[in-house]
C-alpha cells in the first residue's frame, strides 16, 4: 500500500482542566524530522512522544501542535504580567519596524494568546493520571494522519503508474522507428560517399554498416528500461515503504533513456526520448512524496 508523506490529523483529550487539542502536519523529507511546536507537552514526556511519532509515521517532516481550551467555569489562571508585557513590547516593536500603525490592541491580543503568560500555562494542565488520555489522543491523531496519507498515496500511485505506462508506450514507438533509422543511416553514408566521390565496394560497405549500426544499437537500453519499469511497478505495489528505492530505480531509468537519446540519430526517436524524459521528471517529483 502506497502512502504519501503529506498528512494531517487532529484529535482532542478531555481533561479535568479542559480540552487539549493535538494536531499533526506532515510533509516530505529524506528522514524523520520531528518538531514539537508546543509548550503544553511536559518536557519529561517529549521523548516518548517522539518515539511514538517515529515508530508510527517513519519518515517526513512531522510537526506536532497543541492548543488548550479551558473547561467552562474553571478557575481563572494568574496572569504573569511581566512576561505578558515583554511579549507585548516585542510584538509592538516588530509592528513599528514593519510600519504597522496603531497595532497596540493586536499586540496585546497576541501576547495574551501565548500559553506561558499564564501561571500554569505549561504545567498543571494535565493532572496526575491523565497522561494516558493524552497518549490515546495522540494515537487517534496519528491514525487520522495515516488515513490522510493513504488517500494521498492512492492518488500518487495512480499518477506515477500511468506515467510509467506512458514511457513503455513511447519505448514501443521508438522500436517502430528502428527499420526507418537503419535506412536513414544507410542513405546518409551513401550520400556522403558520393559527395566525396568515394567508390564503395558493396561487401565493404555492408561491413561498415554493421560496424556503424552496432555503435548505434539501442536494444540493450530498451531491454534494461523495460526491466527497470517492471521493477518500479513491482516495488510500488509490494514494498510497504518504496519511496527511497523508487528514487534509485528512477535514476537507472533515466540512464537508459539518456543513452537511447545519445544513440538515437533519428529525429522521431529524439522526440520520443524528450517525452520520456518529461514523464520521468514528473515521476521523480511525485515519488519524492512517497513514503
Amino acid at each position: 500500500m502506497v502512502k504519501s508523506m503529506t498528512g494531517y490529523g487532529r484529535a482532542a483529550a478531555e481533561l479535568e482542566s479542559g480540552k487539549l487539542i493535538l494536531e499533526i502536519k506532515t510533509l516530505n523529507s529524506k528522514g524523520c524530522d520531528i518538531n514539537i511546536k508546543t509548550s503544553l507537552i511536559p518536557k519529561e514526556k517529549e521523548l516518548s512522544v517522539r518515539q511514538t511519532l517515529t515508530q508510527r509515521l517513519q519518515r517526513g517532516t512531522i510537526d506536532l501542535l497543541a492548543t488548550f481550551e479551558a473547561a467552562p467555569g474553571s478557575s481563572a489562571r494568574k496572569l504573569d504580567n511581566a512576561l505578558a508585557g515583554e511579549y507585548f513590547r516585542q510584538f509592538r516593536a516588530l509592528g513599528e519596524e514593519l510600519g504597522v500603525d496603531n497595532c497596540g490592541r493586536l499586540c496585546l491580543e497576541a501576547a495574551l494568546r501565548q500559553n506561558d503568560v499564564f501561571d500554569g500555562g505549561r504545567k498543571d494542565l494535565i493532572g496526575d493520571g491523565e497522561w494516558g488520555k493524552v497518549e490515546e489522543a495522540l494515537e487517534r491523531c496519528i491514525d487520522a494522519v495515516e488515513e490522510f496519507r493513504i488517500r494521498e498515496g492512492e492518488s500518487l500511485s495512480k499518477d506515477v503508474s500511468s506515467r510509467v505506462r506512458t514511457i513503455l508506450e513511447l519505448e514501443n514507438e521508438v522500436e517502430g522507428y528502428e527499420p526507418e533509422r537503419i535506412e536513414t543511416v544507410r542513405a546518409r553514408l551513401k550520400k556522403n560517399a558520393e559527395e566525396l566521390q568515394v567508390k564503395l565496394e558493396a561487401e565493404r560497405f555492408e561491413q561498415e554498416m554493421v560496424f556503424y549500426l552496432e555503435k548505434l544499437d539501442i536494444n540493450e537500453e530498451k531491454v534494461r528500461l523495460r526491466q527497470h519499469c517492471a521493477y518500479f511497478m513491482d516495488t510500488l505495489e509490494n514494498d510497504p515503504c518504496p519511496g527511497r528505492k523508487l528514487g534509485f530505480i528512477i535514476q537507472e531509468m533515466g540512464r537508459e533513456i539518456n543513452t537511447t537519446g545519445s544513440k538515437a540519430n533519428h529525429a522521431s526517436i529524439q522526440k520520443c526520448v524528450v517525452r520520456m524524459k518529461d514523464e520521468l521528471e514528473k515521476i521523480r517529483e511525485q515519488s519524492m512524496n512517497i513514503l
